[in-house]
């Protein structure tokens, strides 16, 4: 890695009082030293920074901030970071996405969330300004013939043929497979999408288990106790759930309480791999299986942000947020060095002849279609694991293998 000069090394305190302005180059190495010649592009990172999606808006922030000494070491030109906060709100995503443009952003990035970047990409098309998403999987946000929205993330369908081949991978090896399920979901955009997907998908794969109850729910409840006796009376083997952060988490300890521990729980979706889940709940948060898009251990830029995230945030795990945020800027940083313009139409051009094969996220490197959406993107199968995520399928990418069933939440001490 180059040496960075004395200018790279922002203290803490510098650091926060920098984020006060308007913009900033973000990283504790800033995105490149700013050349002479070469401003930086401006970058609007739309995520849910507060509301009830705060804890993931915050963690994909971190993936931003890290990003810069890579970035710089690639060779690629600065980004100069404007944060926009969400506040978990479409409508708020939709004026602060417009601010933003207002306010200089040549690029934007986000949102996390399906519903509020489905908002973003309208007014990014509008305006004819490119939008990179980082996560974002409901299908219909690159089935409206944009010409300025793309998506290195993959959608709900995708999400769920990989989980199943994963899941039925799992299965070969332990000999073991559920034979009902009670399938347990989010009602809101996501969540929809993927239930949706899986009356579509599911068939195709001949699964082990049947579906013996679906069973939806308000993201932002505070009480889940009956989502989780009606489950628990359903008589299924195993619980398979599309959730958030907030309500994985109220999820488990319900079953705690009802005294339910399932064969296995298999998550399609975030909240159950979380660094808060892990931490809030410890020995209690041990065994759930994710199936999302995740990262390639054996990459060697996957190893290069692992150290970049431990050096900025130690005890942090790397995950989906850092990762796919991460990536949003590469592909920003990337298109701005082949465009050699901050035009939009130009950057949006160069976005569409995208080939990165140096990255983070599994599969081949990421390219888009002419739906702009990265459709070569491999999912993972990962397992908590004493704090830890490990990688369990396909084995390609795999550094661990799966505990089943999942341990009794009584024995756990």
């Amino acid at each position: 890695m180059p040496r960075q000069s004395k200018t790279a090394r922002l203290t803490r305190r510098a650091f926060t009082a920098g984020m006060g302005a308007a913009g900033f180059v973000a990283g504790a190495a800033p995105f490149g030293i700013v050349r002479a010649q070469t401003a930086p592009l401006k970058v609007g990172v739309l995520l849910p920074r507060s509301g009830v999606q705060a804890g993931i808006g915050q963690d994909c922030w971190r993936g931003a901030e890290i990003a810069g000494g890579l970035l710089q070491e690639l060779g690629l030109p600065p980004l100069q970071l404007i944060s926009g906060d969400t506040e978990t709100n479409v409508d708020v995503a939709r004026s602060r996405a417009e601010k933003l443009i207002t306010d200089g952003a040549q690029l934007l990035i986000g949102a996390f969330d399906s519903g509020q970047t489905t908002a973003i990409a309208q007014v990014a098309e509008q305006k004819g300004v490119p939008f990179v998403i980082n996560i974002a999987a409901a299908p219909q946000i690159t089935e409206q013939g944009y010409k300025f929205v793309f998506r290195n993330f993959p959608t709900a369908a995708m999400i769920l043929g990989d989980a199943f081949k994963n899941q039925k991978e799992i299965f070969a090896e332990t000999h073991a497979a559920p034979k009902s399920v009670v399938f347990l979901h989010v009602n809101d955009t996501f969540g929809t999408a993927m239930a949706k997907g899986i009356s579509a998908v599911m068939p195709k794969f001949d699964m082990p288990y049947k579906i013996a109850e679906e069973i939806a729910y308000d993201p932002t409840a505070r009480d889940l106790s009956v989502e989780i006796a009606k489950a628990k009376s359903a008589g299924a083997d195993a619980l398979l759930v599309v959730s958030r952060l907030n309500d994985a988490i109220l999820l488990t300890r319900e079953m705690v309480k009802q005294r339910w521990t399932p064969t296995a729980i298999l998550s399609m979706g975030p909240g159950w791999y979380e660094d808060q889940y892990l931490k809030t709940l410890g020995k209690l948060s041990d065994g759930p299986l994710s199936f999302v898009p995740w990262y390639d251990p054996n990459k060697p830029l996957s190893k290069k942000l692992e150290a970049a995230l431990a050096k900025a945030y130690p005890g942090i795990n790397l995950s989906t947020n850092h990762v796919y945020t991460f990536e949003a800027l590469l592909v920003a940083a990337d298109a701005y060095k082949r465009a050699g313009s901050a035009d939009p139409k130009a950057l949006a051009e160069a976005i569409r002849t995208t080939h990165i094969t140096n990255n983070v996220s599994p599969g081949p490197g990421i390219m888009f279609n002419a739906k702009g959406q990265n459709d070569k993107l491999q999912l993972s199968a990962i397992q908590n694991r004493g704090g830890k995520l490990v990688t369990v399928a396909p084995k390609s990418a795999a550094n661990a293998r799966v505990v089943w069933p999942l341990p009794p939440y009584d024995k756990r001490g």
